[in-house]
């Protein structure tokens, strides 16, 4: 019998497994178009998505961005490697040359988009006005800030030469189908990477607003920029020749791994699309917790909380951050130590924040085994802490990317 850590990493591994592109992807793509055909990409599981393509397809031209270490072999389309979550030179330089291979594009050809979760960083042509250092610093400070993804993205866009609708705008008068895997709560393709083959409604005056409210320093240049924003509407008539399709979305991994958990718990779901401060996401999910061990027998299944979605952390201290280890080290100091309560949260696509790790997992003796959890926490030092106890969970790259996974098991008492 497995244990409760063996068993949620059980059901984490399921999740990643079911959003494999390789698993996935091929179902929905057409027949091979005639005439020119043009793969782009840019995301975290981009590369695993065009050997995917190729792999239905043969050999495509084209050119796909992703993070460091995410390479995949692929025999015709170019794989260049970036920096995520703060963008780099690689990943302008790599922008630069897909904007060059989309102009010139006519009626007759195809273009291909595969994006998912990371592109925002990955896909990087900053605003006229701006350098790569001013960008990377503006990302740094959403990053820290505690905004919500979708508000991180609106500024986003509005800062960019390529997101919201841009890129796709490019590609005109080309036919595109855009595939994508979303990482963002309510699954909006507008969202997903920024948007960079959909259209947005929003106003550089809202962008600004969202910058205001959660006070993130921005440089004279950044804030001209919001001025002459390029973002392209929803009714542009470049994007009339756009189709965007997601085929495969964080309901779908939480689903496959309940109906895994099935076999011995009951389950129960919290939402696909859970946002907010990871420690008081945390501190709400430990007292439901704890109510319902609170009520149950010998003899009782145990009973499985699975929530997905993305939380944010407020930079707070000096430590690494991550929301999936800060909720799992804030839901353990709520815990304090229960004996029947375990715990994983993880981010499916083996990076919580910007360390290369997955999450944690936490039990009855998390607290124990480390010095001063509650330092660690205020420190925003979830990895560390977690680290020198031996409770992080390493997966290298997983290749996909369906937001964060979030598993709290409630074991019955002893008859």
């Amino acid at each position: 019998m497995l244990s409760p850590a063996a068993f949620l990493r059980q059901l984490f591994d399921r999740a990643v497994e079911v959003a494999d592109p390789m698993r996935s992807l091929a179902g929905f793509l057409p027949d091979r178009p005639r005439g020119r055909l043009l793969v782009i990409g840019a995301g975290k599981a981009s590369a695993r998505m065009a050997e995917a393509v190729e792999a239905a397809w043969g050999p495509c031209e084209g050119l796909v961005i992703t993070r460091y270490g995410y390479g995949r072999p692929c025999r015709g389309i170019e794989i260049v490697e970036a920096a995520h979550p703060v963008p780099d030179q690689a990943g302008v330089d790599a922008t630069q040359r897909m904007l060059a291979l989309l102009s010139g594009l006519g009626e007759s050809d195809t273009v291909l988009a595969l994006i998912s979760g990371g592109a925002s960083a990955l896909l990087c042509a900053p605003a006229d006005g701006m350098t790569l250092a001013e960008k990377q610093a503006v990302n740094a400070g959403l990053l820290a800030s505690g905004a919500p993804i979708l508000a991180m993205n609106t500024i986003r866009k509005h800062l960019s030469r390529v997101k919201g609708g841009q890129l796709a705008a490019a590609a005109y008068p080309a036919r595109m189908l855009a595939l994508m895997i979303s990482d963002v709560p309510g699954d909006d393709p507008a969202f997903i990477g920024s948007g960079p083959t959909v259209g947005d409604a929003s106003t550089a005056a809202e962008a600004l607003a969202l910058v205001d409210r959660w006070g993130i320093a921005l440089p004279d240049s950044a804030r001209a920029a919001l001025a002459r924003s390029g973002v392209v509407g929803p009714d542009d008539p470049r994007l009339s020749r756009v189709r965007n399709v997601i085929y495969a979305a964080p309901a779908q991994s939480l689903a496959a791994a309940a109906d895994l958990a099935r076999e011995s718990c009951e389950v129960r779901m919290l939402g696909d699309r859970v946002e907010g401060e990871a420690r008081e996401v945390a501190a709400a999910q430990a007292d439901l917790a704890r109510g319902i061990a609170d009520r149950m027998g010998p003899g009782d299944r145990p009973v499985l909380l699975l929530s997905g979605g993305e939380l944010t952390v407020t930079r707070r201290g000096d430590g690494i951050g991550g929301p999936n280890a800060e909720f799992c080290l804030a839901l353990a100091l709520a815990l304090g130590g229960h004996p029947r309560i375990h715990a994983l949260a993880c981010d499916t696509d083996g990076v919580d924040g910007a360390a290369e790790v997955a999450g944690a997992v936490i039990g009855p003796d998390t607290l124990a085994l480390g010095p001063d959890a509650a330092a660690a926490l205020a420190r925003n030092d979830a990895h560390g802490y977690f680290g020198r106890i031996g409770a992080q969970v390493l997966t290298g790259p997983t290749l996909t990317n369906v937001n964060d996974f979030r598993a709290v098991l409630i074991l019955p008492p002893a008859g």
